[in-house]
This record gives structure tokens, C-alpha cells and sequence, in this order.
């Protein structure tokens, strides 16, 4: 019963991590694009709430109960599908954490124009490519970490 539920609760964390990831991507991509400052200033707003409230703890969650179904189940830690779900993993992270501080800065720039009543500036275009540049990794890293729990590939033994 304890495999179970820890299973479920890391299901559960990587379901809210990487739907709250995709869905503020969504979100503040099209926001973004429509280039209306106030949208995108309330849109901002929430994403950075999202991602303190949803991605940060389950971020934090996933590697927690991922090593106690590691041990429960008795899975190598030498397993390369393991090894490589947790370089992905590292990956995902690594881009994540600068995101944070940009969707921050996102949002304090919308923020500052729409209350300037104002177009976005050039400083918030710039950050929202390099804002893509380090989701884009991030997503595929997300992807082939769900391949790999799930198939545990024999290549990858």
C-alpha cells in the first residue's frame, strides 16, 4: 500500500508540474503575443503565483518521492533509465530556475507599462525569447522523463 501511494503522490506532483508548466507557457505566450499590456500584466501576475504555488513545490516534491519508489520497488539506482530520467530531470530544472526570475521580471515590466498606459518595451521582448530559449529544453527534457517512467526502455538498462 505504500508504493502505491507514494506513486500516486509523485503521478500526482509530475501531473501539476508539468501541466502548470505547460499552461502558463500557454498562457503567457498568448497573452504575450497579443501585446496588450494590460493582459499580459494580469496574465504575468499569475503565472509567477502558479509557479510558486504549483511548480516550486512539486518541483521540489518529485525527486522526493521518486527516490522512495526507487527504494520501494527495489529499482537500481544504476539503472540507466533512471540515471538519464534524473539528468533530464536536472535539465528541466536548470532551465526552470532562471524562468522564475524572468517571468518576475515579465511581469513587473508589463506591469509598469500598463499602468503607463504604454506599448511593452524592448526589455520585455528580450527576456521573453530567451524565456522560450529555456522552456523549450525544458518541455522535451519533461517529455522524454515521462517516456522513460513509464517504458523503463530495455536499451536504457
Amino acid at each position: 500500500m505504500e508504493y502505491l501511494i507514494v506513486k500516486w503522490l509523485h503521478v500526482l506532483g509530475s501531473t501539476l508540474l508539468f501541466g502548470t508548466g505547460i499552461g502558463s507557457a500557454f498562457y503567457l505566450l498568448l497573452a504575450s503575443l497579443s501585446k496588450d499590456t494590460a493582459v499580459v500584466a494580469k496574465v504575468s501576475a499569475y503565472v509567477v503565483i502558479a509557479d510558486y504555488l504549483f511548480t516550486a513545490t512539486t518541483a521540489l516534491a518529485q525527486p522526493l518521492t521518486g527516490f522512495w519508489l526507487v527504494h520501494l520497488a527495489g529499482f537500481p539506482l544504476s539503472a540507466a533509465w533512471l540515471y538519464y530520467s534524473i539528468f533530464l530531470y536536472g535539465i528541466a530544472i536548470a532551465c526552470w530556475l532562471p524562468v522564475v526570475g524572468i517571468q518576475v521580471h515579465l511581469r513587473n515590466l508589463a506591469r509598469d507599462a500598463a499602468q503607463q498606459q504604454v506599448a511593452l518595451p524592448r526589455a520585455y521582448w528580450y527576456w521573453f525569447r530567451i524565456w522560450i530559449a529555456l522552456g523549450v529544453p525544458a518541455f522535451f527534457a519533461f517529455v522524454a522523463i515521462f517516456y522513460l517512467m513509464v517504458f523503463k526502455p530495455a536499451a536504457f538498462s
